[in-house]
């Protein structure tokens, strides 16, 4: 194991993960919103640093290569955990979420059962596209959580009851203090517009995997 500073970077990313839960746990709303926020931004952008300096500096190790898809896959996973429960169970946000963790658990699983084949499934461009939806959309949603308690509503994600009184705040007073509701209500409708394109990329991904895994989990014939 190497400590250069891309596997540094990847082992933080790691640690951010559980991070983004715990502060909930330790302080109140919206300052946990705004921490939780900021840490998964900044976790999410050290993906793309730590990959580039890796190769630039030519630090490529196998350390690296196996923790990085893991910090990727727990960064996304419990963040959505976190959206999920704070959204209500909302179905825009719990069917494209369950799509993709039910993938990424199945990819993992398809990987460890592989083995030394496991090389077959490398990562492809679509899958980091895959990966890259999945972050900006978290992102948005999270920031979504922020403009809601900034502008003073107080839940996560967007029902009917408060589309409607958006639009009657919209329709009474276009220029005043209710106009800024729109831009709750739009974070919310691009967070989730990207969380199922991310969750139609994480199928399409997921298929070619399996595809290609397919001609190591046939039985021999005796």
């Amino acid at each position: 194991m190497t400590w250069n500073l891309p596997n540094i970077l990847t082992v933080l990313r790691l640690f951010a993960a559980p991070g983004v839960a715990v502060m909930f746990l330790y302080f109140a709303r919206p300052l946990a919103d705004w921490l939780a926020f900021t840490l998964f931004v900044i976790a999410a952008a050290t993906d793309w640093v730590d990959g580039y300096l890796a190769r630039a500096w030519k630090q490529e190790s196998k350390f690296g290569a196996m923790l990085d898809p893991i910090a990727d896959k727990a960064m996304v996973i419990i963040a959505l955990l976190v959206i999920t429960g704070f959204s209500g169970m909302n179905p825009w946000v719990l069917l494209p979420s369950t799509v993709i963790m039910f993938r990424e658990v199945f990819v993992s699983g398809l990987r460890e059962f592989l083995g030394s084949a496991a090389g077959t499934l490398q990562v492809t461009k679509l899958a980091k596209w895959k990966t890259t939806a999945q972050m900006v959309a978290i992102a948005v949603l999270f920031a979504q959580g922020v403009f809601e308690h900034y502008l003073g509503m107080q839940s996560w994600g967007m029902d009917q009851a408060m589309f409607e009184s958006i639009m009657a705040g919209f329709e009474e007073d276009v220029l005043g203090l209710k106009w800024k509701y729109w831009g709750a209500y739009l974070s919310w409708i691009v967070g989730v517009s990207l969380l199922w394109i991310a969750a139609v990329l994480t199928l399409m991904t997921g298929w070619d995997y399996l595809a290609k895994a397919m001609p190591y989990l046939k039985d021999e014939v005796r």
